[in-house]
């Protein structure tokens, strides 16, 4: 009883706090350019990307003041691609990713335009969604596969908020999304290495409901 009694009291000592934070919910959408890694093999090397396509993002986050915090689920298109002078092998794909950002605001929570800062991280799936064929182009160097790769995800960026009414907010933003290469779908031959991390440049514009 007693323990409730105490846990009672610090829920409604909280609550003042919570309901003073500000609540924000968003979408936007822009593009994602992945960096290009080279797939090394005795033969020579090949460059394996995703192909630049439209991303989507949705966000629900609160602050107080300065300080904040959002889940993000991030949606990209992108097709698979592995190149060689003018061979080229495609191959349909896609990526999900669900992060939590910690964002810092240059100026405070009642301000018209809110320059901010973030990071933050959280797991990004690429899904291969492909016809796979018989023969492909250079699969001496890799395949491109109708597979899953689940992989840890680092997230920087940067933007604006600006509010345009009362409740609604205008943001621009960028966001530097980082995993390791997913060799599942991008899979190299047997005699065949690629290694590092690979980045995703995600410049986006959306709008934000606050409250």
């Amino acid at each position: 009883m007693k323990f409730t009694r105490l846990f009672v009291v610090c829920a409604l000592a909280a609550l003042p706090q919570a309901w003073a934070q500000k609540w924000e919910f968003g979408g936007g959408v822009g593009g994602g350019f992945y960096t290009s890694h080279d797939v090394t093999a005795p033969g020579g090397s090949a460059a394996a990307k995703i192909q630049t396509n439209l991303a989507g993002s949705v966000w629900l986050g609160n602050s107080k003041e300065h300080w904040g915090g959002e889940l993000r689920y991030d949606y990209q298109m992108g097709d698979l691609q592995l190149n060689q002078g003018s061979t080229q092998a495609v191959f349909g794909a896609r990526s999900q990713a669900v992060h939590y950002d910690l964002l810092w605001h240059f100026t405070g929570s009642e301000t018209a335009v809110r320059p901010f800062v973030a990071a933050g991280g959280g797991v990004k799936i690429f899904q291969g969604t492909g016809t796979e064929v018989a023969y492909q182009p250079l699969s001496n160097f890799a395949l491109l596969t109708k597979a899953q790769d689940l992989t840890g995800l680092l997230s920087v960026g940067a933007g604006l908020k600006m509010r345009l009414a009362t409740h609604v907010a205008l943001r621009l933003e960028v966001h530097d999304f980082l995993t390791p290469f997913p060799k599942q779908v991008i899979t190299p031959a047997a005699n065949a290495k690629v290694s590092g991390w690979m980045q995703d440049i995600v410049p986006m514009a959306g709008l934000a409901f606050l409250f």
